[in-house]
């Protein structure tokens, strides 16, 4: 295995111990829960090798950008899986495509939003989404709510709820370095509203 497979795979491992931290904390304190994401998250992108941040920007990051937490936007909602599962070919930064079968739907006062499963080995859950903010403060490709594959996963309630905070909005990788190719928000996952929480895009 390869230095560069062992830093990314520390990178996901240290992922997922942000989430484990933040899922640890939520239920009791969601504002504290989303002050140590941003911390855990700008640790990783000023310090870790696996970094998105090309070496120039990395060693002068002082942290990435976000609106301020608004409780009001933190959702706990209930997947609607009485849909017709579909399988699309989710369009990338990078130009190609990668495949997703649509699981569900969850209506949030935001908007409906298309709940994708990725079609590959593992699998994992994905909601990404695209508000009337991209272009202007955030990446015009959308960001993510959730992604579990990669470890972001705020988790469910004991009675089935997933966990939809959109505080916890984030960019994928391809808005800091184009050498990244990631999955963008397709038509299903594209709101009206302007979405003024969680991370604001990066100029850094």
């Amino acid at each position: 295995m390869s230095g560069a497979a062992l830093e990314l795979l520390d990178w996901r491992r240290r992922v997922a111990a942000v989430y484990a931290d933040v899922r640890a904390v939520y239920g009791g304190d969601p504002a504290e829960a989303h002050a140590r994401w941003r911390t855990g998250r700008d640790a990783l992108f000023g310090d870790h090798p696996q970094s998105p941040l090309p070496g120039e920007r990395r060693r002068l990051f002082r942290g990435l950008r976000h609106y301020p937490y608004d409780p009001a936007l933190a959702f706990t909602t209930t997947v609607d899986t009485n849909v017709e599962p579909e399988r699309h070919d989710v369009g990338m930064s990078g130009g190609e495509a990668m495949a997703f079968v649509r699981v569900g739907t969850v209506d949030l006062p935001v908007g409906r939003l298309d709940v994708f499963w990725l079609d590959a080995y593992g699998g994992g859950l994905f909601l990404p989404f695209r508000d009337a903010t991209a272009g202007d403060t955030t990446y015009g490709g959308g960001r993510y709510a959730l992604d579990t594959v990669k470890g972001a996963d705020l988790g469910s309630t004991p009675s089935g709820g997933l966990v939809v905070d959109l505080n916890f909005a984030y960019h994928p990788s391809c808005h800091y370095n184009a050498a990244w190719s990631c999955p963008l928000a397709p038509p299903g996952n594209r709101i009206d509203a302007r979405v003024e929480v969680g991370e604001q895009a990066f100029d850094g």
